[in-house]
C-alpha cells in the first residue's frame, strides 16, 4: 500500500503570459511560465468540449450489475452514468443506493457532462447540477456552502463563508462553492456573481419544462471567455489576443465579470503570428513526439496508452557529476520539472508510472519525490502522488478531464494502425507466398499476380527472386509481379488470372 506524499498547496507560482490564438476553426490558448509554455488548450469549432453542458437527456439502458446506466443526450455514442455521480447518492454517500431504484428505461432526467467523449468512451454524466462563476460555483440542488481546498487559512474560509451568508437572502435554499479567486472579491462582485448564476438557472429549468428530450440546455463558455473565468489570476502580467472582434467581446466579459484582468489583455499587432512569435508552434511540435531532451544530454522517454503512462528517465551522455550517484541524482531531479511540465503540456491524466534512475540512497529517493512534489504543486488538474512502489517505480495519478494534447491533434497511422511498427519488407514477401500457395490449393487458375508497395516488389527481385521461383515451381503456376506505388508497406494484392 502506497503512502500519499501532499502536494504543497502554498507554492509561489511564477508570473503567467497568456497567448489567445483566435481562427474561424478553432481557439488555441497557450500558458507561459517565464517564457515556457506549460499549458495548451485548444477548442475547434468542429469538437467543442462537452464538459459543464446541461442536457435533458433519455435513459436507455439501466445496468444493474454495474450499477450505471446509458443515457442518450443526442450525441453520437450514448453518455454513461455511474452511481456514484448520482445526486441522491452523492447526498448519502454512506447509504448504499440502488441505480435501478432511481432510473428506468425511458425515463427524462437532467444531467450534466463532467467527463468528454474520449476515444471509443461516451461522455460521463452526473446528475449534480453544478454552474461556475467567477467567484462561485452555484449548486442549485444543495443548501451548503463549501470552499475550495485551496484556501487554505481557517480565518479566511470563515470571513468568505460568513460574507456570502449575508449576501444570500434569507429564504435561499441552493448551494454554493467559493472559489480561490473570492479571496480578493468585493461583496459588489460576488453579488453580481449570485444574480448571474441565479438567472442561468431559472433559465434552464423553464427549457426544461418546454423542450424535447435530447436537447442542450446549457452551454459552457468558449474558451477565449473561460480563460478569465478559469484561468486569469493576480499571476497573471498580460492576456495577449490576436483577433480584434474577439478582444473586444474579452473586454466587455472582464468589465461586467473580472475587472482586475481589463488592464491586462491586450491586441496583438506583431509582424509574425502570436504563436510563432513565442516558439509556441516548434514546442507543440516537441510535445508530439516521445522523447524530451534535458540539459547535458539526459532525456525522457514518454509513452502513452490507453491504460496509462509510462515515462522513462535516461541519462543519455550526461557524465558531469563528481560520481555516478551524484549523476543519478542531479538527472533525477531535473526530470522532475520537466515531467512535471510534460504533463501539464500534452495534458496527460490517469495512471501514471515514472521510472527514475535507480538510486541507492534513500536520501536521494526521498529528496526526489519531494522535488516532484513541489513541481506538481502549479498544475491547476488534481495529482495525487503515491510515492514510490515495490519495483522503485513511482505511481501519480492526473484527473483526466479531456482528450490529451496527441489525441486532439493526431490520429492513429493508416500504415501500422497505431501500432507505432510496421512489418519488415521480407514478412510480406512471406505472407503473400504463403497466401498464394493457400489460393492454389482453392482454386485452378491460370497464373498470379502480385500487387505490392515499391520496397516489397524489389525484396522479390532480389533476394527473395530464387524463393519465388521455388514458389512457381511448388504451384506449377506462373507469378507475376506489378508495382503499387499508391500502397503502403503493408498493403497488398494477389490477384487470381
Amino acid at each position: 500500500m502506497l503512502s500519499g506524499i501532499p502536494i504543497p498547496k502554498d507554492a509561489v507560482r511564477p508570473p503567467e503570459t497568456v497567448l489567445v490564438n483566435i481562427t474561424p476553426q478553432e481557439t488555441r490558448v497557450a500558458v507561459l511560465e517565464e517564457n515556457n509554455i506549460c499549458e495548451l488548450h485548444i477548442e475547434r469549432n468542429s469538437g467543442h468540449s462537452l464538459v459543464g453542458n446541461i442536457y435533458l437527456g433519455v435513459v436507455r439502458r439501466v445496468l444493474p450489475g454495474m450499477q450505471s446506466a446509458f443515457i442518450d443526450i443526442g450525441l453520437e455514442r450514448a453518455a454513461f452514468l455511474h452511481i456514484v455521480d448520482v445526486l441522491e447518492q452523492r447526498r448519502n454517500p454512506e447509504e448504499t443506493q440502488r441505480i435501478e431504484h432511481m432510473l428506468f428505461e425511458g425515463q427524462s432526467v437532467l444531467v450534466q457532462v463532467i467527463k468528454d467523449p474520449i476515444n471509443t468512451k461516451g461522455a460521463r454524466l452526473s446528475t449534480q447540477i453544478s454552474l461556475a462563476g467567477r467567484f462561485l460555483v452555484h449548486l442549485p440542488q444543495e443548501d451548503h456552502i463549501g470552499i475550495s481546498q485551496r484556501i487554505e487559512d481557517d480565518a479566511e474560509r470563515n470571513s468568505l463563508r460568513e460574507r456570502l451568508t449575508n449576501l444570500l437572502p434569507e429564504d435561499a435554499c441552493h448551494g454554493y462553492i467559493i472559489r480561490t479567486n473570492a479571496e480578493n472579491a468585493t461583496d459588489e462582485q460576488l453579488l453580481s456573481d449570485i444574480h448571474y448564476l441565479t438567472k442561468v438557472w431559472e433559465h434552464i429549468q423553464e427549457q426544461a419544462k418546454t423542450q424535447p428530450p435530447e436537447t442542450l440546455l446549457y452551454q459552457d463558455l468558449p474558451l477565449s471567455l473561460r480563460v478569465l473565468r478559469d484561468m486569469f489570476s493576480l499571476d497573471t502580467q498580460k492576456i495577449l489576443v490576436d483577433s480584434t472582434e474577439n478582444h473586444r467581446r474579452m473586454t466587455r466579459f472582464a468589465e461586467q465579470y473580472v475587472h482586475g484582468a481589463l488592464g491586462k489583455i491586450e491586441l496583438f499587432k506583431g509582424e509574425r503570428p502570436l504563436f510563432e512569435t513565442h516558439n509556441v508552434e516548434q514546442e507543440i511540435s516537441r510535445a508530439l513526439q516521445p522523447r524530451v531532451n534535458l540539459n547535458f544530454g539526459s532525456y525522457l522517454i514518454i509513452e502513452s496508452t490507453e491504460a496509462m503512462t509510462t515515462i522513462d528517465v535516461n541519462t543519455g551522455g550526461f557524465v558531469g557529476a563528481r560520481n555516478f550517484d551524484e549523476t543519478i541524482f542531479r538527472t533525477n531531479l531535473e526530470a522532475c520539472h520537466t515531467i512535471a511540465r510534460e504533463l501539464r503540456l500534452r495534458n496527460l491524466g490517469g495512471i501514471i508510472i515514472i521510472d527514475f534512475i535507480d538510486m541507492a540512497q534513500e536520501a536521494h529517493r526521498e529528496a526526489v519525490l519531494q522535488e516532484l512534489a513541489k513541481a506538481l504543486a502549479f498544475d491547476r488538474t488534481r495529482v495525487t502522488l503515491n510515492g514510490f512502489t515495490s519495483l522503485g517505480l513511482v505511481e501519480l495519478t492526473r484527473k483526466r478531464s479531456r482528450e490529451n494534447l496527441s489525441q486532439i491533434l493526431c490520429e492513429p497511422c493508416p500504415s501500422c494502425q497505431g501500432r507505432g511498427r510496421l512489418k519488415t519488407p521480407q514478412t510480406i514477401c512471406y505472407e503473400i507466398q504463403r497466401e498464394i500457395v493457400r489460393e492454389a490449393r482453392r482454386y485452378d487458375v491460370q497464373s498470379f499476380r502480385i500487387l505490392a508497395a515499391p520496397n516489397v516488389i524489389d525484396l522479390f527481385l532480389d533476394e527473395e527472386s530464387q524463393s519465388l521461383a521455388m514458389l512457381i515451381d511448388f504451384i506449377g503456376k506462373p507469378i507475376s509481379l506489378a508495382v503499387e506505388t499508391a500502397y503502403t508497406q503493408e498493403q497488398y494484392d494477389i490477384v487470381l488470372l
